[in-house]
């Protein structure tokens, strides 16, 4: 939560986000600290969009949270409004990005966050930035 808060209190323009894990690894609690970090009004409860694909809130700078999980291919993200999604302006995190993996230039990932569980239960988060929001926002992180 304290993460994904840090950097939601960092991002300051348009961003897309991958984040990729196992399930109960902690992407829908990291979601969530980005929300408060990017001011998402309280009366929001950010959850995670399995079933829903999408999840908007509004914010300082809106942020729009997306699970593939469910999608068999990237045809079924044309109903969705992708493209209109991606070029809202809004903060675009997407969960399960593996699908979008095998499409040549569908969208390139500023940022992207892999959480692992380790068998004690202790959680490894790993942080790769590409291009200049993605190089910007992890050179003024710190949780100090």
């Amino acid at each position: 939560m304290k993460i994904g808060e840090k950097l939601g209190s960092l991002i300051s323009s348009s961003i897309s986000i991958s984040l990729s894990g196992e399930l109960g690894a902690g992407k829908t609690t990291l979601v969530q600290g980005m929300a408060k970090g990017l001011n998402v009004p309280d009366n929001y409860y950010v959850t995670s969009p399995t079933y829903t694909i999408i999840n908007e809130y509004p914010g300082r700078i809106n942020l729009c949270h997306m699970d593939l999980y469910r999608l068999s291919s990237t045809d079924e993200l044309d109903y969705l409004g992708f493209d209109e999604i991606i070029s809202s302006g809004s903060v675009i995190v997407i969960e399960w990005p593996e699908l979008l993996e095998y499409k040549e230039n569908f969208i390139c990932f500023d940022l992207k966050i892999a959480l692992k569980t380790d068998k004690q239960f202790n959680r490894k988060i790993n942080l790769i930035a590409s291009g200049l929001e993605g190089v910007n926002l992890l050179k003024n992180f710190s949780l100090i």
